[in-house]
Order: C-alpha cells, then structure tokens, then sequence
C-alpha cells in the first residue's frame, strides 16, 4: 500500500446509481427460482463490474514497464475482510462470463474459504481489476488504494434509499453509491468517466446480466 500511494497517480471518481430496476429484478426471481439460486445485490453489482471491465479494457490489466499491458480476461478480485484482521483479494476468473447463479455460487465459496485460509494459489495469483464492498459494514463511500500492478479499484457503498426524481416527480429508490480509483498513467478521467457510466448502464437491465 506505501508503494502504491508513492508510485501510483491516483484519480478518482464517484457516481450513484438507481438500484430500483436491478432490485426489483431480483426479488421478483428469488420469489420465483429455487431457493439454492437466490440472488443478494452482491451478485448483481460483481456481475455488472466485471462487464464494465470488458467493456472498457483500459481499466482491467496492469502497470509494467512503464507501459499498460491490457489483459486477456476478466480476473475480479474481492477484497475479503478477515475475521482475524487484515485482508485478502481473491480472484473470481472469467467472472464476466459466469451466470449469476454461478457468480454467486463462487464468491460464496470464495469468501468462505478466503476466512478459512483454503485459498488456492491460483485464486491470489493476477487479478485484473479488483472490487471492494464495505456496504455490509455501512459504509456509503469507499475511495480504495489500487493494488500494484493493476490500474484500477472499484469501490461499493451499502444500498442506501434516497429521494430521486423520476420523470418530474420525487420518489423514494434504493440507490448505491460506486467508486473508481484509477492509475493516471493507464488512463483518464474519461475512460474511468465510461467504466462507471458501463456500470450504471448495466444495472439498469439487470436481465441481460
């Protein structure tokens, strides 16, 4: 983390997104799938940001040399806060092409075995684009520091609701709020600009996720 606060010129970048549509998606497939394929809001937000991170490859590899080597998949990691302290980010590979189910499946067996110590070599090993999600402890905002030598570092609040107008009248959503802290040297304000518009864009159909 020193080194990368020293090297790295971060930049950041923050934006809330509705949840309404993805929310509403989800509750109405929990109340109708199988109870082993329940979906938490998690799932949809790693999905959405693994594609994000397709969609705009800039984000999604690493710093070496002095140049960006971009990557040839998505390998997510998932900053995991141990029982015991500290932390670890596991890498869910190909998590841009996992069904939610899938997705869900894995990161639950991630975690577990993350604050058991079972993690595999392969799962610590290069992740392309890492995600840190403190809404289970309340927090709304998370500005991370990026993890040598990836460029970028994606940041998830808790659900909050919030009065939002919708086509001229103010109602209530669940909204939450996402965070990109990027390597300058990588890329730009508009490139971090269409990481987070990807991300908003795809929670807004959720189906196709």
């Amino acid at each position: 983390m020193t080194r990368a606060n020293r090297d790295i010129p971060h930049y950041y970048l923050s934006t809330t997104i509705d949840l309404a549509a993805a929310t509403a998606w989800m509750l109405n497939r929990n109340a109708n799938g199988p109870v082993g394929e329940r979906l938490v809001p998690a799932a949809l937000l790693l999905k959405s940001a693994a594609l994000a991170a397709r969609q705009v490859p800039q984000l999604n590899g690493y710093w070496k040399d002095g140049a960006f080597v971009p990557a040839d998949g998505v390998r997510l990691g998932i900053a995991v806060f141990l029982r015991g302290g500290g932390l670890a980010a596991p890498a869910l590979a190909n998590a841009d092409t996992m069904s939610l189910p899938e997705l869900m499946k894995a990161l639950r067996d991630l975690v577990s075995r993350a604050r058991r110590g079972r993690l595999r070599a392969s799962e610590i090993a290069d992740p392309t684009l890492t995600v840190t999600n403190l809404g289970d402890q309340g927090v709304e905002t998370v500005f991370g520091v990026i993890y040598p030598p990836q460029v970028a570092l994606v940041g998830l609040g808790c659900v909050v609701e919030r009065p939002v107008a919708v086509e001229g009248m103010l109602t209530v959503h669940p909204t939450v709020t996402a965070t990109l802290s990027a390597d300058h040297r990588a890329s730009d304000g508009a490139t971090g600009a269409r990481f987070l518009a990807a991300l908003d864009r795809l929670l807004q159909g959720p189906e196709e996720l």
